[in-house]
């Protein structure tokens, strides 16, 4: 009896597998994209209700003057009669849109 059968009599042999060849990785792959496929499937993203939010607080009566002094400043701009370097940030529009956003946007997440 040699040494290393005596040995692994008392051990237990663990073998490495076999490195991946070229073949059997090609064979893997078709199984591996048609479960990202199914799972991009199944997994359906919700309805983004922000920009239909945002749309509607635009125009709502609260903010309607904002956003009409905005648009006319952008079409003033885009027709070149701004002043130089305008570009029509308007951030009392924009606070008030996100203030009326907000609340209805939080409510269709629960």
């Amino acid at each position: 009896m040699s040494l290393s059968s005596f040995l692994s009599s008392f051990l237990t042999v663990v073998h490495a597998e076999a490195p991946e060849t070229a073949e059997s990785v090609a064979v893997e792959e078709p199984a591996a994209e048609e479960e990202v496929v199914q799972a991009e499937e199944e997994a359906e993203e919700p309805e983004d209700f922000h920009p239909i939010i945002r749309d509607e607080c635009k125009n709502s009566t609260k903010c309607a003057t904002l956003t009409r002094h905005f648009e006319h400043c952008q079409e003033k701009v885009s027709a070149g009669e701004g002043y130089k370097g305008e570009d029509c940030v308007e951030e009392l529009m924009m606070h008030c849109v996100d203030a009326c956003a907000a609340p209805k946007l939080f409510s269709k997440l629960k």
